[in-house]
């Protein structure tokens, strides 16, 4: 068993910390003014020129298959990257990749979609939360009816990220009642790929972080048979499950990445504020906050880390993708919290980026499956005997 990363690892990880340090966090101070004015945090000519530096450098499609003009280096390297990337809050995503579901698609499908979003030509987004229906799919009310050679969908469709940049999104609906209420919610829904001209209307949804993600509302749209991605009435609920539980488990590693850089600039702090001719990096109540925070940031890193090499190869890592995101999410809301008290007054001011991540932290609790639902995950999978104490080491 090696518990060190591989000189290749180590490699792309020292590769892209030094693109996050030259080239993202000097954008800091320019995203939280441009946040403050109420404007967007980086304008889309920056995004694409960053996007194109991150090309030239090798990093392009980072988890794309190569048959698709990727790197595929694996989800390893895809935790790890997470990490290095969320050392900042600038928004920054490598280019070169796609949703994982979209990969289910045929062939048509993917010329038209999958490929066109791989080449940055297209932006997409999944939609299956409803404002009744967050965890419990069998709340889903968004329905599809058969009209011909289209299928009409109606429904709204809420806190969707990237609703309202995306070109197409991939959506869940009913399309058979009686299914989707015997089978509580796991048939009967059918997965649909729909064109932002098809009809469906975007608005934001604005909350206390700069998350702004979207309510979709679909009245009377059409959508051609030949857009449904995956099985009918069996699909949309498999695929609804692949793409949260990809999603999990990348909470858990963007949380790491971001109280790594946060206990820093605890540490930093810590021995250039003075109280009563002492650095407060001496007196006890700090240095147990450090530890602790230590303690727990190392806890979580190698459970995302367990979550992306089970995915690797090839075993099943739902377990351990829900571990990663309830305990990630919660040391990281424990170590930002932290970390402000350790500042004392300036951690609360918009002078320093704390507050900042203060109210993005909060949302990892949430979004991707809350606590309470991982919670559950975890003790029904001990409890029913699917997943058994040690199984994954």
């Amino acid at each position: 068993m090696d518990l060190r990363l591989s000189e290749e690892q180590r490699m792309v990880q020292k590769t892209i910390r030094k693109f996050v340090e030259k080239e993202l966090m000097p954008l800091e101070n320019e995203v939280l003014r441009n946040e403050r004015n109420g404007m967007p945090s980086l304008s889309a000519e920056k995004q694409e020129e960053l996007q194109l530096k991150a090309k030239e450098a090798g990093f392009w499609g980072i988890n794309t298959p190569t048959e698709y003009g990727g790197a595929d280096l694996g989800q390893m390297m895809q935790a790890i990257v997470t990490m290095e990337v969320s050392k900042t809050f600038v928004p920054f995503t490598f280019g070169g990749s796609a949703d994982n579901i979209l990969y289910y698609g045929n062939e048509e499908q993917k010329k038209k979609y999958l490929i066109p979003t791989i080449n940055g030509e297209k932006k997409s987004c999944f939609a299956m939360t409803e404002p009744g229906a967050g965890s419990d799919t069998q709340n889903i009310k968004m329905t599809a009816v058969k009209d011909g050679n289209e299928w009409v969908l109606n429904g709204e469709k809420t806190f969707i990220t990237g609703g309202n940049e995306a070109d197409f999104v991939m959506v869940i609906a009913i399309t058979d009642k009686d299914m989707h209420q015997k089978t509580k919610g796991r048939d009967g829904v059918t997965c649909f790929i729909v064109d932002r001209n098809m009809g469906w209307k975007s608005e934001y949804i604005h909350t206390m972080g700069d998350w702004g993600p979207a309510s979709l509302v679909f009245d009377n749209v059409r959508v051609p048979e030949e857009n449904i991605l995956g099985e009918l009435h069996a699909g949309g609920y498999k695929l609804g499950l692949e793409w949260i539980g990809f999603a999990r488990w990348i909470v858990g590693a963007r949380a790491v990445g971001s109280a790594e850089r946060l206990l820093q600039m605890a540490i930093d702090y810590s021995k250039e504020r003075e109280t009563f001719g002492r650095p407060i990096s001496d007196r006890q109540a700090i240095q147990w906050q450090i530890a602790d925070s230590a303690v727990e940031i190392e806890a979580a890193k190698w459970i995302v880390l367990n979550a992306a090499f089970t995915l690797d190869n090839g075993e099943d890592n739902r377990h351990l993708a829900s571990m990663a995101k309830l305990y990630g999410s919660n040391m990281g809301n424990r170590v930002v919290d932290r970390v402000m008290q350790i500042h004392g007054g300036m951690g609360y001011t918009k002078e320093l980026p704390i507050e900042r991540w203060y109210r993005e932290a909060r949302l990892w609790r949430i979004y991707d499956g809350t606590d309470e639902i991982q919670r559950l995950i975890i003790s029904r999978n001990l409890l029913k005997g699917n997943v058994k104490l040690g199984q994954y080491i």
